[in-house]
């Protein structure tokens, strides 16, 4: 076996080794060439090169998301650092374990006028678990820091930094190790919730006639059936989810803002709820989010074993467990309620997936259209990832296979890393991944697909509107120069050559019967990884999806 021959590089390894970290993506350079002498020469490791570090953080995020462990991201020193951020935060909203490792000048080449120097330290304070700045000799408290944040990222479910400096000569390799390192357990964590808890809040639930669950960002089969199956079958309750929530029962509400956008104030006062249960990451829906920061709920419960978010200004319980473990112990203290709750929305809910229907079958060649014919074409029991912005809002007003996996950066949901965390999934799990993205998210991180990582089956859908089209869809939109340039970000690019240049079979469709004809060759060719380019009418998006809001009524 090969090791660097410095210490503090062998400290970092070997803990990494003995903890179970065993993902490594590697953004080439110097400084850290330590470590990567290390992790590369140790089969043990799995190592990915990725020379785009804010590609690289977002790809380990996507290897994270699938195979819920810590990932580790490798970089050396200066700005490379800096590129990590993104993705740290997005980890950090996102609950994903994510361990930066970035190398580092010694201390006293900081601040001295040294090339590719900065201050690394605590330089992701504002959203890291924990900040391991270690000193330059191997050491127990050196030892104890690097276990600490390994842990943290595991019990607290997301993002810490190590930050180690060396010394030249770096490149140095031995065949024997000269340290043994301390080891420290990892934290046990529990989620219960008292009996106490329990018995008062069933005895508030069991009194209220409208209980509103709101399901938001979840992993697939986070609910266990009986507990969807025990929700969906009381009248009192009605649970609303979205793409996203990878939770599914056919009288659940899935399609939120076509069921609500056309309420009228009494329509909201009818649907206002006694309780609201929440739990799962971001809800990406406005006008819900709207709704219920305008007509409070009296009681507002958040279940998550971590984190509670007062989201709509009227938190009064965070239940700080699992979903599973929580509606175990909570359901069979409930009792059924004479409530017409649940059937009076449904009745809603009918009316409007008629009118939904209508509408979609007349409507034009646009983004609306494209993402009625895609939503039942994605094959069944496939991964699907979703970029920000109008893709992750277009995709709520469909339906979709309850097979198919749902992913999205919503943390922070920004736009800078949708492509490599779809490729990164990819890499992590075997089964047939496919992205839907803008044309403005994918060119923004054109770089995910520079690597050599990506499955023949990867696929991405390429939705180009000529620009940034959400910014048309919100209040404010003026067609000027202004408008175009610097907030829809109008272009006249495609995906054509960097498909060509990464080795992508692309094609493109530009009406209704191209789109249909490309799709069934799209899913079933799996020699090499795939873009499809739609091309959508730039100026009249904004006036179908409107349109789409008006007509259902």
């Amino acid at each position: 076996m090969i090791y660097p021959k410095i210490p503090l590089a062998q400290s970092i390894i070997q803990i990494c080794l003995t903890k179970g970290i065993h993902h490594i993506v590697i953004s080439p350079g110097s400084r850290n060439a330590p470590l990567t002498i290390g992790f590369v020469n140790n089969p043990e490791f799995h190592c990915y090169s990725i020379a785009d570090e804010r590609c690289a953080a977002f790809f380990a995020l996507g290897i994270a998301q699938q195979v819920k462990k810590p990932v580790a991201v490798v970089c050396t020193s200066g700005s490379a650092l800096l590129n990590y951020y993104p993705a740290f935060a997005e980890a950090f909203y996102s609950q994903i374990p994510l361990i930066v490792i970035s190398a580092d000048r010694p201390h006293d080449k900081i601040d001295i006028g040294d090339g590719q120097t900065i201050r690394q330290e605590n330089v992701f304070v504002n959203h890291s678990l924990y900040n391991a700045n270690l000193t330059e000799e191997a050491s127990p408290e050196n030892d104890v820091k690097i276990n600490e944040a390994i842990n943290k990222a595991v019990a607290k479910k997301g993002p810490v930094h190590i930050n180690a400096p060396f010394e030249e000569p770096l490149y140095q390799k031995t065949e024997q190790l000269s340290v043994d390192p301390l080891i420290l357990p990892f934290d046990k964590t529990f989620d219960t919730v008292s009996a106490d808890e329990i018995i008062a809040h069933t005895n508030i639930w069991n009194k209220s006639i409208k209980k509103l669950v709101l399901v938001g960002v979840n992993d697939p089969d986070t609910v266990n059936p009986e507990i969807i199956e025990k929700l969906a079958n009381d009248n009192s309750v009605v649970v609303m989810t979205e793409t996203t929530s990878n939770l599914h029962h056919p009288s659940f509400i899935n399609n939120i803002d076509t069921i609500i956008t056309p309420f009228s104030d009494e329509d909201f006062k009818q649907l206002n709820p006694d309780i609201l249960i929440t739990f799962g990451g971001m809800v990406v829906s406005k006008r819900i989010k709207a709704f219920l920061r305008k007509y409070k709920p009296r009681h507002h419960w958040h279940i998550d074993s971590l984190r509670a978010y007062d989201t709509f200004g009227c938190l009064t319980k965070h239940f700080e467990d699992n979903p599973n473990s929580f509606f175990s112990q909570f359901l069979p203290f409930t009792n059924e309620i004479e409530s017409d709750y649940r059937n009076s929305l449904q009745r809603i809910v009918k009316l409007r997936k008629e009118k939904h229907q209508v509408y979609a079958a007349k409507a034009p060649f646009s983004d609306f259209k494209v993402f009625e014919k895609i939503m039942p074409s994605i094959p069944k029991g496939s991964s699907l990832h979703l970029s920000n912005s109008s893709a992750i809002r277009y995709v709520q007003l469909f339906n979709l296979d309850p097979s198919v996996e749902v992913f999205c950066n919503r943390g922070t949901s920004g736009i800078d890393g949708s492509t490599s965390t779809a490729v990164g999934s990819a890499v992590a799990k075997e089964k047939q991944t496919i992205l839907i993205t803008g044309d403005i998210s994918f060119l923004y991180d054109s770089n995910a697909i520079w690597n050599e990582y990506i499955p023949r089956n990867f696929k991405i859908i390429l939705i180009n509107n000529g620009g940034g089209g959400i910014f048309r869809i919100l209040p404010g939109h003026e067609e000027n120069i202004v408008f175009n340039k610097f907030f829809e970000t109008s272009h006249c690019l495609t995906g054509e050559q960097l498909a060509k240049m990464y080795g992508f079979k692309y094609s493109t469709a530009s009406d209704e019967i191209s789109l249909e004809n490309s799709l069934g060759a799209f899913y079933q060719e799996n020699n090499k990884p795939q873009i499809l380019e739609i091309f959508t009418p730039t100026l009249t998006n904004d006036k179908i999806l409107l349109q789409y809001f008006n007509e259902l009524v």
